[in-house]
């Protein structure tokens, strides 16, 4: 990380996006809740001046602020100007990238950062852009001593410090998880956002790309421990939480594995397996979804498709879609319960030829998902970085959350903030 001093602790770059906003408003309320002494100097970074002053002003009315917008600095850079980009990063020592689709435009991001020895989080949900930045950047942000993270908000916390929180809280060697996502609406319903319909679109009309991807990195399987976790039918009921599910294809899978290599390979740690499923209610509400995902992966895999889906969201995404993204009234309503089964081994049980006979049950609770939950979780994740240094990886790179944050306190700060992880259930079989 930057030794040298600069102008900004952190800089929230695309501040004036949908998602930025909040992103800002919640750095914002962080700085609020800190003693003046130690408040760090920020800024908002993109194209528009008069956004970005009006984003300011917006946080400060709502926070009760009024000298919030002298506060904070402002630094004008566009994606497609590299130059702007480097001197952004010179002014940082880390940037909160709130930019997406990231496939489109993250990687311009990375690599200035990396360029001028300033670290990166990013709130990406895109497997592909993930694994390729680790695969091209990994190396060269280690030369740096800079830290590149990905999927530091709802894409994948909940999941990737959910596991870590379950293998810390089992008196014994975790050595399976399942997740099971329970996404809650108020009357007003659920809505996304256009950058998050868009970036759904573009990576599972890609997938061909991640298989060619992964297949290049001939990485060496990851060691099962215990018995093999077997995988559910593509519609499953779950007695536990009497609901059925259906497979989550987010990026939870991507990262959790990618966290859980990197655990087994540097601190010898054993491996977890995982799978994730998203909890969808009764028999009715399976049918609905079953035509509506087999109607999107059919018109994802063309480009024509791809670009009736983007022209025409409001045909396509079954009432889920708005350009303005979700009300406030929808996000006070909406909330998330992430459940997480676990299996493993008591001390002293040989994990080779017996059956797991540890089981345990936590869970992760938090506000709605996409744009409350996840600038809490993205900032706690960067008031670590800046102020736990010493807690993360020696010597820099590109990480999942899991590997960048399993020995800091990051899941007591996010258990102040709204984002709660608790046991629910432990018992030896």
């Amino acid at each position: 990380m930057a030794t040298e001093q600069r102008p900004f602790q952190l800089v929230v770059f695309g501040a004036s996006g949908f998602t930025g906003q909040f992103v800002t408003e919640e750095v914002a309320r962080e700085q609020v809740a800190t003693e003046q002494s130690s408040r760090l100097p920020w800024a908002v970074a993109g194209r528009s001046k008069e956004k970005l002053q009006q984003v300011l002003e917006k946080a400060a009315l709502k926070l009760g602020r009024p000298s919030l917008s002298s506060e904070v600095g402002i630094i004008i850079c566009d994606i497609s100007n590299p130059a702007s980009l480097d001197e952004m990063a010179k002014k940082a020592v880390l940037v909160l990238n709130c930019v997406g689709p990231y496939r489109f435009y993250g990687e311009p991001v990375v690599k200035a950062c990396i360029e001028n020895g300033t670290s990166c989080i990013d709130i990406c949900g895109e497997p592909q852009f993930l694994e390729l930045m680790h695969a091209k950047y990994h190396e060269k942000a280690a030369e740096k001593g800079v830290y590149i993270i990905g999927s530091s908000g709802f894409d994948s916390i909940p999941a990737d410090l959910g596991v870590l929180y379950t293998r810390n809280q089992m008196n014994g060697t975790l050595t399976a998880v399942e997740s099971f996502l329970t996404i809650h609406s108020g009357p007003e319903g659920l809505c996304i956002h256009d950058g998050t319909w868009k970036s759904a679109i573009y990576g599972f009309g890609d997938k061909g790309t991640l298989r060619k991807l992964r297949s290049a990195s001939c990485l060496k399987p990851v060691p099962i421990v215990g018995s093999k976790l077997k995988r559910r039918w593509p519609v499953t009921y779950c007695r536990e939480l009497n609901s059925y599910s259906i497979p989550f294809l987010g990026s939870d899978m991507s990262v959790v594995k990618r966290t859980q290599r990197y655990l087994h390979e540097n601190l010898q740690e054993s491996p977890v397996q995982y799978a994730a499923y998203v909890t969808v209610g009764g028999i009715t509400s399976v049918i609905k979804l079953m035509f509506a995902g087999l109607f999107f992966l059919f018109f994802v895999k063309f480009s024509i498709g791809r670009h009736l889906l983007i022209k025409f969201p409001w045909l396509f995404s079954f009432g889920y879609f708005s350009k303005q993204g979700p009300t406030q009234k929808q996000m006070d309503s909406s909330s998330f319960t992430m459940t997480l089964f676990g299996q493993g081994y008591s001390h002293g049980v040989s994990t080779e030829k017996n059956k797991p006979n540890i089981r345990i049950c936590t869970q992760v609770k938090g506000p709605e998902a996409g744009y409350v939950a996840t600038p809490i979780a993205m900032v706690q994740a960067a008031m670590t970085v800046l102020n736990d240094a010493s807690d993360l990886p020696k010597g820099g790179g590109v990480f999942t959350p899991g590997a960048a944050f399993s020995r800091t306190k990051l899941i007591d700060r996010l258990n102040q903030h709204g984002i709660e992880f608790s046991v629910i259930s432990s018992s030896e079989v």
